[in-house]
């Protein structure tokens, strides 16, 4: 897992600015990190610090009526910016998997999961309609989610948000992305179903080699399952480092803070 450090996503000088009346608003100051094959980078910080803007950055997903971003971002060698809106959207879900913070807007609710997760294998893949159903079917069954044939006839408001959460991760286990984009993945989840995204999490970055960009305000999951940490504020990177020397040896002062927030379960005697 990353033994040759070959860099996945390299991100150079990254900034969004908001077009207004009144000229250029900046919203992501210049930020810079790199990810490597099988690595998991998280970036941490509180509500409107960047992080969902970043990801939307690196999936060229801002509306260019109202955004405009510079700098350069690179997926496998290949500059993202060069590429044409069409070629962008073949890019994502084979190359960039996404895994979006509510589960339920990832879905289109008038289908079921089954026609949404053949639809996107077979436009990503040359494979058989029926290639497609069995592939999904294994790949539901891997997710530990009970009676996958059943739960291919669903519709997406039939499932839970944890059960919606493991779909779209088994769809990433069939594509096998270079880079997985996981935006706030347990926030709307239980503990128990919690637990069980980040163990599917760690299992697609060790079976696929897939590199995980995983957003978190939570401290405790970045902590289970990052290698390297961005600590981000008011739209820029204030830190960044390994895991151990974030959470043992903070430097900046908004680092500091947000460990020193973490709550903390007392014997009360």
């Amino acid at each position: 897992m990353g033994a040759d450090n070959v860099n996945v996503l390299e991100v150079e000088h990254l900034q969004v600015q908001l077009k207004s009346r009144a000229g250029r608003i900046p919203l992501l100051e210049p930020l810079h990190f790199k990810l490597q094959k099988g690595h998991i980078l998280g970036i941490v910080g509180e509500s409107g610090s960047g992080k969902s803007l970043t990801c939307n950055a690196i999936l060229r997903l801002l509306q260019p009526r109202h955004m405009e971003w510079l700098g350069t971002i690179r997926l496998n060698g290949y500059d993202l910016g060069t590429l044409s809106d069409q070629e962008m959207r073949k890019i994502r879900g084979k190359e960039i998997g996404c895994i979006m913070q509510n589960p339920m807007n990832a879905f289109t609710p008038v289908y079921t999961i089954g026609a949404q997760f053949v639809e996107t294998l077979r436009t990503h893949t040359h494979i058989s309609k029926q290639q497609a159903i069995q592939q999904a079917t294994d790949a539901l069954a891997n997710m530990n989610l009970s009676d996958p044939h059943q739960v291919l006839k669903r519709y997406p408001f039939q499932l839970s948000g944890g059960m919606l959460q493991r779909v779209m991760i088994a769809i990433s286990m069939c594509l096998k992305p270079s880079l997985l984009i996981a935006d706030e993945p347990t926030t709307a989840l239980d503990v128990v179903n919690q637990l069980q995204v980040l163990r599917e999490l760690d299992r697609l970055r060790y079976e696929c080699g897939t590199s995980i960009l995983l957003v978190s305000h939570d401290l405790g999951v970045i902590s289970q399952l990052a290698d390297q940490v961005a600590v981000m504020y008011q739209g820029q990177i204030v830190e960044q480092g390994d895991i151990y020397q974030i959470f043992d040896h903070p430097q900046h002062k908004y680092t500091q803070m947000l460990l020193q927030s973490r709550p903390t379960i007392t014997s009360g005697r």
